[in-house]
């Protein structure tokens, strides 16, 4: 072999290594970034987590149609914990081992309250799907919507200036419903409240099959207005007890009841006046923020495609989503755990469909009762719509 002749393959050998390292990066770059989630796709409150899913679905479409992560799609990869801790707690562990930096999920809080002692001081950064519980200031665990304690004292605001004034309370006994409890017995003890009180609490299993004798007991006590707390089935037990009672109390229900899908199935039981604390989505006519209706905006047009409608479920876990993501567009695919955590614990002015979100003055959740409004459900329309302002004050006549 000649020497020229050497020269050139080596030349074309060197040609195309410089190729394949302007090509590898590239084709790096084109893969997909996987934000892990866990899910209850099955299980007491399957229906959660499967509108969950689907407004990750439309999510995930929205994102890759718009540059993904600083051009990589991002895919959302749903594991299910059948709505069980254990599994919930089993399926935390293994993605940990794999050091992944976000984990999106669980579902409910009882499964949320199973994974969260792992995840707190060191990570992975954890966004629940749920609104129960509280996580340390400064933690890794952030939770969607707003605190029990927010959605208390606007409920009973709108009850005490509609001269509802005479409360009974059934919850269930898992970590949502006692949460809920301590929430409402929190908001009746605030001075705005003292002419309000507590006329009957009861409380029930999420595995009772009927609560003929509790709402017996409530029924003696003549309450003006009833907060009948239970997700999933529980709620559903709740509903068909009322409805075989004949009781016809104004309601408030667990806003994890407050999509199509739970209503598909108890709605025919539901209470003729019945209300849930919920979100900016049903306030949107006193929204005047133009990034929190552009949000909204999107919201509905991502939902369309993929033939779904907004409601608080599906808002549950759109802008936990969408806040993980615009943070790696900002910090980039390869941001740690520890780097998203600081940037979600200072992060004031994010604007989603929840409206503005302000970590530092509200930790590990951004928002307050000023992003609350109580809805009244119509199953006319076969929807919700607000009755009160942000923060429970009634809208006239409402």
């Amino acid at each position: 072999m000649t020497f020229l002749h050497c020269a050139r393959r080596l030349a074309a050998i060197s040609l195309c290594a410089v190729l394949l390292a302007a090509v590898a990066p590239a084709a790096r770059a084109a893969d997909p970034y996987e934000i892990n989630v866990i899910l209850s796709l099955t299980g007491r409150v399957s229906f959660v987590g499967k509108t969950q899913m689907q407004a990750l679905k439309a999510l995930e479409g929205y994102v890759n149609k718009n540059g993904g992560i600083r051009g990589r799609p991002v895919s959302f990869v749903v594991v299910d914990d059948q709505s069980n801790p254990q599994i919930s707690l089993q399926l935390a562990q293994g993605l940990i081992a794999k050091h992944v930096p976000i984990i999106l999920g669980p579902t409910g809080p009882d499964t949320c309250g199973a994974v969260m002692p792992l995840v707190l001081q060191n990570g992975p950064l954890t966004y629940c799907l749920a609104p129960a519980g509280n996580p340390p200031a400064g933690s890794y665990v952030f939770l969607t919507l707003y605190s029990a304690e927010s959605m208390a004292a606007v409920v009973v605001r709108y009850l005490r200036e509609r001269g509802l004034r005479k409360i009974a309370y059934i919850v269930s006994t898992d970590a949502p419903g006692l949460d809920a409890e301590r929430a409402f017995l929190a908001a009746v003890a605030e001075p705005e409240n003292a002419n309000v009180k507590i006329v009957s609490s009861q409380h029930f299993a999420v595995s009772d099959i009927n609560v003929t004798a509790q709402l017996a007991r409530i029924n003696s006590a003549n309450p003006d207005a009833l907060i009948a707390w239970a997700a999933g089935t529980g709620g559903g037990t709740l509903f068909h007890g009322l409805h075989d009672a004949g009781m016809d109390l104004p309601t408030v229900g667990s806003p994890g009841n407050l999509n199509a899908a739970f209503f598909t199935q108890y709605g025919q039981y539901a209470p003729k006046n019945l209300y849930f604390a919920g979100a900016p989505y049903y306030g949107a006519n006193a929204i005047t923020d133009r990034a929190t209706k552009a949000a909204l905006a999107t919201l509905s047009s991502a939902l369309a495609d993929v033939g779904a409608k907004p409601d608080l479920i599906e808002i549950s876990a759109w802008d936990p989503g969408m806040l993980l993501i615009d943070a790696l567009r900002k910090l980039g695919p390869d941001a740690s755990a520890a780097k998203l955590h600081d940037y979600l614990v200072n992060l004031r002015g994010w604007v989603g469909v929840n409206g503005p979100y302000d970590f530092r003055a509200i930790p590990q959740r951004g928002l307050g009762e000023n992003a609350v409004v109580v809805v009244k459900w119509d199953p006319q329309r076969d929807a919700a719509s607000a009755v009160s302002k942000f923060g429970g004050a009634p809208l006239p006549g409402r």
